[in-house]
């Protein structure tokens, strides 16, 4: 299952010329996540002080599309792609009038309060397995 959300495009999100700069489209992905965890029921900063666990980015591989410009109103689709004990793996997808226009997957790590992989709390797994 995956979740939406509407990204409108504001200066501060263009280059000089008025295109999307490619950082971005990185910060766009992590509102998509951010609204995903709350869509489960859970926020990041709660998330740590129930369970003394933080997600972090591992890892991340973009694809440029298509360009987004100044005023565009798109879509960014969020869903868990595939789960381990440790990490899983968020799709991003950012659409404009439907079509795909920046692809990205994340690596999304669990660590404790010392930094560490940790395995993944068993709520927060099966409410993220349940969109899965």
């Amino acid at each position: 299952m995956s979740h939406s959300i509407p990204i409108r495009i504001y200066y501060e999100d263009t280059d000089a010329g008025g295109v999307v700069y490619h950082a971005s489209y990185i910060r766009f992905a992590e509102r998509g996540r951010t609204e995903f965890l709350r869509h489960v029921g859970f926020e990041n900063t709660q998330i740590y002080k129930d369970f003394g666990v933080l997600f972090v980015v591992r890892h991340l591989d973009a694809d440029y599309l298509s360009p987004a410009f100044l005023d565009d109103y798109l879509t960014l689709i969020t869903e868990v792609t595939s789960m381990k004990n440790t990490s899983f793996i968020m799709s991003h997808r950012l659409e404009n009038d439907e079509k795909s226009i920046f692809e990205m997957k994340v690596v999304i790590a669990c660590i404790g309060e010392d930094k560490r992989p940790v395995k993944i709390p068993e709520v927060l797994r099966n409410a993220l397995q349940d969109l899965q």
